[in-house]
């Protein structure tokens, strides 16, 4: 299966579909497009350099052993301004890789930002690939999870794994970057499916193949 991960900022899929990430990637058979939208350069902490979200990003995609991905400089809070140029680069995505699965945000989601790269997500591949959004609660003012994928204790202790090589986010002290939190959250999922842990995701679009 050929999945395409859209990340409107460097973090946000590994915050809303990092263990569901964890579990693809034990599938030989996947394969990955992993695009993110702005590395917000005016965004890391005092004193750090700007592409330090970027450096980041690589170091998370290092890990997981994801080389084919791509971080556009689009400008971070501003994004609705390009929408446009994001569905060109999508399309040229759908045209070039053909994928199966886009996991994107939810439509759901406050943040204007993600809100755009979901919406253009559904125009370019709302057709012909399956599409699932993902939850990230703190900007889910509404999240009805259609899907909800069953995690082991080492796929949701790998998304912490990664999480935490966003040494920035812990400078800033942003309250999702907390293992209680993230275990949290998964646990509180997997209540809802009879498994320990879980990740919840909005269907956008499913095609049995």
């Amino acid at each position: 299966m050929k999945v395409v991960l859209l990340s409107p900022h460097t973090d946000d899929i590994e915050l809303g579909a990092g263990g569901t990430l964890m579990r693809l990637l034990e599938e030989e058979r996947n394969t990955f497009r992993w695009v993110v939208f702005s590395a917000c350069e005016n965004a890391v902490p005092q004193g750090l350099p700007p592409d330090t979200l970027k450096d980041e990003f690589a170091a998370v995609a290092s890990h997981v052993g994801i080389a084919d991905y791509h971080v556009h400089s689009f400008p971070n809070m501003n994004l609705p301004a390009s929408a446009s140029e994001i569905r060109e680069e999508l399309s040229r995505l759908k045209n070039e890789f053909q994928p199966d699965l886009v996991i994107a945000p939810s439509l759901n989601d406050s943040h204007q930002d993600h809100k755009t790269v979901a919406e253009e997500a559904v125009r370019v591949f709302k057709k012909d690939t399956s599409i699932i959004g993902y939850e990230l609660p703190w900007n889910n003012l509404v999240f009805q999870p259609q899907l909800l994928v069953r995690l082991t204790q080492k796929q949701i202790e790998e998304k912490w794994r990664v999480l935490s090589l966003y040494r920035s986010q812990f400078v800033l002290q942003r309250s999702y970057f907390s293992k209680d939190f993230i275990f949290g959250w998964a646990r509180m999922r997997g209540a809802q499916c009879s498994s320990e842990y879980a990740e919840a995701f909005e269907v956008v679009r499913w095609f049995m193949r």
